[in-house]
């Protein structure tokens, strides 16, 4: 007679179903143009999730704003379906004057949050679309002594709403005891400012000796494929020789990488859920009084709301005044219901 029941086979279980379904995941980069971020992206994820973007001209980019750009591309590995959308922030420190150009950027990942928390409210909770964004890759220039105040100012702002992981552009700009140097100034701000970058969340410690180590992390993008002795490799070649971009004596980004995708990306998710999204849920439902539908502090903007969110706002607001008719006819039954027994006492009076 076996002593098992069997409920050991629940991970199996779970892995079967969450591999049938595939997982989402949203990365948000954040930086001035010319680091290389859209390079980096594509060096990540082995795809080309640009291909059809312009590229402003000197005069359009000094006069352009901070625009939010979405490239979502399905990816598949080993029969694991990844839905991985980019959020893309050009424009971004590009402007003479760049007081507050990190509003638009709270608004959207305040406005996903939003469209969650509807969509979870709702009628239709089976099919709901994951946007929030799990990670925010800001790219710091290589060029200065530290970070600049825009940095310190956009950390400040949004590190409560989203993981932040603080990332050394074009790092082969640099000698090796300029970057370690370089790395160390932007650690001491960060803590000096009190900036709460994204330090492994739940995961154990040895699993976040890695991630503490290269943080930030020092990169640099290519999708050049050179040779190298007898081997193929993505670098950048100069006069003096190449740089190798999974090359971990050259950069970290091997180590980014794997943080980003093989080792943290679901704990990325579960503090993105668990911290940042009950945060804004909870603040979000004290003002309203416990009511997401009616609320006028919503950040949510009609016209940007989809044909489906729209249908469904639309529906929800039916149900609600079909609830208020309802409780007004059963007021309304009730009141005939008394006025009847009342005439009945009254003539058996008589």
């Amino acid at each position: 007679m076996s002593s098992e029941v069997g409920f050991a086979e629940l991970p199996r279980q779970v892995h079967k179903r969450a591999q049938k379904k595939g997982f989402e995941f949203t990365l948000m980069v954040v930086g001035e143009s010319g680091l290389g971020k859209s390079t980096l992206v594509n060096s990540l994820f082995m795809t080309d999730l640009y291909a059809d973007r312009e590229i402003p001209t000197a005069n359009e980019r000094r006069e352009q704003t901070v625009q939010l750009e979405t490239s979502t591309v399905e990816i598949e590995e080993k029969g694991v379906r990844l839905r991985l959308t980019v959020v893309d922030t050009p424009g971004f420190g590009d402007a003479i004057d760049n007081d507050d150009c990190w509003e638009s950027i709270i608004d959207y990942v305040d406005m996903q949050f939003d469209h969650y928390l509807r969509d979870e409210s709702g009628l239709n909770r089976r099919n709901i679309i994951d946007n929030r964004v799990h990670c925010c890759l800001y790219f710091i220039s290589p060029s200065g002594h530290g970070m600049k105040p825009i940095d310190i100012d956009f950390m400040k702002r949004l590190h409560n709403k989203v993981n932040i992981i603080p990332v050394v552009a074009k790092a082969d700009m640099l000698t090796a005891s300029e970057l370690s140097a370089f790395k160390k100034k932007v650690m001491s701000e960060i803590q000096e400012n009190g900036i709460n970058i994204y330090t492994g969340g739940e995961m154990e410690e040895e699993e976040n000796k890695e991630l503490k180590m290269c943080m930030p992390f020092a990169v640099v993008g290519s999708n050049t494929l050179l040779e190298v002795g007898k081997k193929r490799v993505r670098g950048r070649l100069y006069p003096w020789g190449v740089v190798e971009v999974e090359n971990t004596e050259h950069c970290d980004f091997s180590q980014l990488r794997n943080v980003l995708i093989r080792t943290h990306m679901q704990d990325l998710k579960d503090v993105t859920v668990n911290a940042h999204y009950e945060n804004y849920r909870s603040g979000r439902l004290t003002k309203s009084g416990g009511s997401v539908l009616n609320s006028a502090d919503s950040p949510v903007v009609p016209s940007r709301l989809s044909t489906a969110d729209r249908m469904l706002a639309e529906k929800e607001k039916e149900l609600v005044e079909m609830r208020r008719m309802m409780e007004m006819m059963k007021t309304q039954m009730r009141g005939q219901q008394s006025g009847a027994t009342q005439v009945g006492n009254d003539g058996q009076s008589v």
